[in-house]
């Protein structure tokens, strides 16, 4: 199993486009066999720093999902809306290995 961490700086005039492109992300995560544990907006501290958590079974099925997101319409299509609106400034994203009881 292997989750993924994604740490978004952005703008935060633009966080309605923020939420709608994380809304729409989490659905599409799923479609493609992940498990999607939500975007995590800013609240109190730094007001420009959005995070995101989605797992998959496996190092191998996210790269089938990534390879797969670039070429889907509906991804591509949310990846033109960030761009078109520059809601996200940049992202950093981990590959971390949860740790249950």
């Amino acid at each position: 199993m292997i989750t993924v961490h994604l740490r978004y700086e952005i703008d935060p005039d633009k966080l309605a486009e923020f939420t709608h492109y994380g809304r729409q992300w989490i659905r599409l995560v799923t479609k493609f066999g992940g498990t999607h544990h939500g975007y995590f907006m800013p609240s109190e501290g730094d007001s420009d720093e959005a995070f995101a958590l989605f797992t998959f079974p496996s190092l191998a099925d996210y790269e089938t999902y990534r390879t797969a997101s670039f070429a889907d319409p509906e991804c591509l299509e949310l990846f033109q809306f960030a761009r078109d609106t520059q809601c996200i400034r940049r992202y950093e994203r981990r590959f971390l290995t949860p740790v249950f009881e």
